[in-house]
């Protein structure tokens, strides 16, 4: 299969990309060489390498900066996957992942813990409310034009090489350099908030799956059905240390409003395409640690 990713250079089109090669695919990688919000742009490209499958990852994927950058993310997000269903119909491309995010699930009520994809969606971050609309036109683009669009929820992924922005790689590069300098304090926002953890390897082969297998128009959560503390998280990461670290509050890191929990139910998935996820959270956290520990060792 022919496939293309947008967003090829991020954290997730990395590993997606190594993942399509090895199952043989001919992969095409787009990245700042293209810019989604010029819908020209990305047409051309899409229509110059024909591709079979389109996976839509190029996203202003923060959470927390979309409070500082509301406009500009649900520009890049839902004017952008808009400009790419729209080239995807032009070359008629034969199925297109768009990739979404548990934060439109937004405000949860416990009692409909594990989240289906038949729960409300009641974003609270503009992060939410962007990919609520990038989902949304995705649908659109099925019921109203007839485009092979998949949606998928991925809950929280993670894994080596993942940006500092992130929590969990966040307190890894904190443990890394601490360990490199003599530091033993470790700065964090709120760990008290439980989240749905899957490794970013994991993630990519239910994505790929899900261009095989999936249903035109429907909407998959790839998650684990495992809410973990993020306070657990950092006790492994400190529990790894090369030396004594402890936690230490920075309201910096607080952000406006936390969701105290999400945890998906990864059925639909499952049975579309018999993924479960293979990588513990554990494993997953040491691998992270120790990147940071060797970017941290060669001066990065």
């Amino acid at each position: 299969m022919k496939a293309l990713i947008t967003g090829a250079g991020g954290f997730v089109g990395g590993y997606l990309r190594s993942h399509l090669e090895a199952e043989g695919d001919e992969v095409v990688g787009l990245d700042q060489e293209v810019d989604i919000t010029d819908g020209r742009s990305i047409r051309r490209a899409v229509e110059d390498h024909a591709p079979e499958a389109v996976y839509h990852l190029a996203a202003a994927s923060n959470v927390g900066s979309s409070w500082s950058a509301p406009v500009e993310v649900l520009r890049v997000n839902a004017e952008g996957t808009l400009n790419v269903l729209l080239a995807c119909e032009a070359a008629g491309v034969r199925r297109v992942l768009a990739i979404g995010s548990a934060e439109e699930y937004g405000k949860v009520d416990p009692a409909d813990l594990p989240l289906q994809e038949t729960a409300p969606l009641r974003p609270v971050t503009p992060y939410g409310v962007s990919k609520v609309a990038s989902g949304f036109l995705a649908l659109q683009a099925f019921l109203g034009r007839g485009l092979g669009a998949v949606r998928v929820r991925p809950f929280n992924h993670l894994g080596p090489s993942q940006s500092g922005r992130f929590v969990a790689s966040a307190l890894a590069e904190q443990v890394a350099r601490n360990e490199h300098v003599g530091n033993d304090v470790v700065l964090a926002g709120d760990l008290s908030p439980r989240r749905d953890f899957t490794d970013v390897r994991d993630v990519v082969r239910a994505y790929r799956l899900l261009v095989e297998h999936g249903e035109p128009g429907e909407v998959y959560n790839v998650c684990s059905g495992t809410d973990r503390a993020i306070a657990e998280v950092a006790d492994h990461l400190i529990g790894r240390a090369h030396r004594p670290m402890r936690i230490e509050l920075d309201p910096e890191r607080l952000r406006p409003v936390e969701l105290p929990v999400l945890r998906g139910d990864p059925t639909r998935l499952r049975q579309a395409t018999g993924w479960e996820p293979e990588i513990p959270l554990e494993e997953t956290l040491d691998g992270l640690l120790d990147w940071w520990r060797e970017r941290v060792a060669a001066g990065d």
